[in-house]
């Protein structure tokens, strides 16, 4: 078992792994934030690992590892950033683990024990790392994660928000989501063109929707992808001419919340 007891010295520069382009890679310099992220985890739902995606420099690995109530494991898909991990967090290093997280059976990497997840997410794949979190939701109680802001807002979103759509409901569906803080694009090496949001998903108490979760999934994402149109039309290959009449088929799908949809698939789940 590693034991976080190495302390680091804050580093400020970031000139010795070149930002890749292709990897979204924008490292963070203002270790104010740094520690803030870190410290939107709570530890509330008594984890003992957190996992770190795309750690870079491990500008948010120095905070973490000072923490001694959980083990710190890293994944980087960049073979750079894998050889500067390992040089300056020799602690770490057999918890240190080079790949494309999106691809990795991640009980390999953590076992079968519960795991947080933090980091500073590339913006290219920031979604799809979350839609991997709701596969492993019986494991993940906690995620701290900066993402470009429109997405965090539109992942924190409430019913009846312009931006409320997809990833609001299924991600919300089970887990709480706080938005915690915006990031200003001159903290960033190189800097994005956009500002940042932190946001917390805290796992809620659901352990399996009341409903059939793929015709869920089917019929959220079916009525988001018209979402200028009112249920009755977006939906229309799932209704008879008696559910057309009713009231919440006049609704467009962002003035539903994650229980109406519920309440919705369990109606349309009786036809089909």
């Amino acid at each position: 078992m590693l034991e976080n007891t190495k302390q680091h010295e804050p580093r400020k520069d970031s000139g010795e792994v070149k930002a890749k382009k292709h990897l979204g890679q924008h490292f963070l310099t203002d270790l104010t934030i740094a520690q803030n992220i870190v410290n939107g985890l709570t530890l509330a739902k008594n984890y003992k690992k957190v996992l770190e995606i795309g750690p870079g420099m491990g500008v948010l690995t120095q905070f973490l590892i000072q923490n001694n109530n959980y083990q710190t494991y890293l994944i980087d898909i960049d073979s750079e950033s894998i050889i500067y991990l390992k040089k300056h967090f020799s602690e770490l290093e057999k918890n240190i683990v080079e790949g494309d997280f999106l691809n990795m059976n991640l009980e390999e990497i953590t076992g079968k024990e519960p795991f947080a997840i933090i980091g500073n997410f590339p913006y290219n794949i920031s979604t799809q790392i979350l839609f991997k979190v709701l596969d492993y939701k019986d494991q993940i109680p906690e995620v701290v994660g900066m993402f470009q802001k429109e997405v965090a807002e539109r992942i924190a979103s409430k019913p009846g928000s312009k931006v409320y759509g997809i990833t609001s409901v299924l991600l919300q569906a089970f887990y709480d989501i706080d938005y915690l803080f915006t990031v200003d694009e001159n903290v960033f090496n190189p800097p994005p063109k956009v500002k940042s949001g932190v946001i917390r998903l805290t796992r809620n108490n659901k352990s399996k929707l009341d409903c059939n979760e793929t015709l869920f999934k089917t019929i959220v994402k079916t009525a988001f992808n018209q979402r200028r149109k009112t249920l009755s039309n977006s939906l229309k290959p799932f209704l008879n001419e008696t559910l057309k009449e009713m009231p919440v088929f006049r609704l467009r799908p962002e003035q539903l919340s994650v229980e109406q949809f519920i309440e919705l698939t369990n109606l349309l789940d009786t036809l089909n």
